[in-house]
């Protein structure tokens, strides 16, 4: 699909732009200058898809790699059910992140992408968008970008890392994530469940459990609900902060 080059509407770039901030290829977008041509045509191939309500499928596992879906507002998990009919937890996505680059290969979601909460998405049909990286090279660095990130994660999560550690390092990378949306790093809400943490971390929930404990009796984080304080970052970053994980949310 050729990119072509469109004319410049002030007003309308204005609000594009303010639209634009939570989106994952903002980064990308501020490298550039909004009002570059070739941006122009990421926003034409953007498409914005009806809200999800939680436990709605924005994919599901099978269906043909069509496109990467944009997280605008509320987050999502990926999963997949194991042989023995048990869900395992692939990942969490928050506002500004992108699920579905790993139906890249094999052209087909190998997982299913389930709303948390009241979800909105800006879908990106991906043939556009790799014409588009393969022309501007800040939006194909972006891609790789965040397909590291989630190379990095896997690392971490198949490493042989004690409890403690994987759940040090999943409440810092959280935290980091959230900072990046201009929010605290050490004070948020968890839109997750915590036997989705658990099943994310490849731990039982009660092992869990008993982390949280720990981490609550040494003074390192408190959980209530679902609200977290990471209470002394840096103890959590020399248990949990591996290379793999700073590679991973750089």
């Amino acid at each position: 699909m050729p990119i072509v080059a469109l004319p410049v509407d002030s007003e309308k770039m204005e609000l594009s732009t303010r639209f634009c901030q939570g989106c994952a290829f903002s980064m990308a977008c501020e490298a550039e200058g909004y009002g570059k041509p070739e941006l122009e045509a990421l926003q034409c191939v953007v498409e914005h898809v009806p809200p999800l309500v939680a436990g709605e499928h924005a994919f599901r596992r099978g269906e043909p790699f069509s496109a990467i879906y944009a997280v605008r507002a509320g987050s999502v998990k990926t999963s997949l059910y194991t042989r023995d009919g048990k869900e395992q937890v692939l990942g969490f996505y928050l506002p500004g992140e992108v699920v579905g680059l790993n139906g890249i290969y094999p052209n087909s979601y190998p997982c299913d992408a389930i709303a948390l909460e009241r979800t909105s998405f800006c879908r990106f049909a991906f043939p556009e968008v790799s014409t588009l990286a393969a022309t501007l090279p800040v939006v194909q660095q972006h891609l790789f970008r965040m397909l590291s990130r989630e190379l990095g994660m896997t690392s971490l999560l198949a490493g042989d890392h004690s409890a403690d550690e994987r759940l040090a390092a999943f409440l810092l990378d959280l935290g980091e994530r959230f900072a990046r949306r201009g929010q605290s790093p050490a004070i948020f809400s968890l839109t997750m469940s915590r036997s989705d943490i658990a099943s994310y971390l490849r731990l039982a929930p009660e092992t869990v459990s008993r982390v949280i404990a720990r981490f609550r009796e040494k003074g390192w984080a408190t959980i209530h609900g679902r609200r977290v304080e990471l209470l002394n970052l840096a103890a959590l970053r020399e248990l949990g902060y591996s290379p793999s994980l700073a590679t991973a949310v750089a």
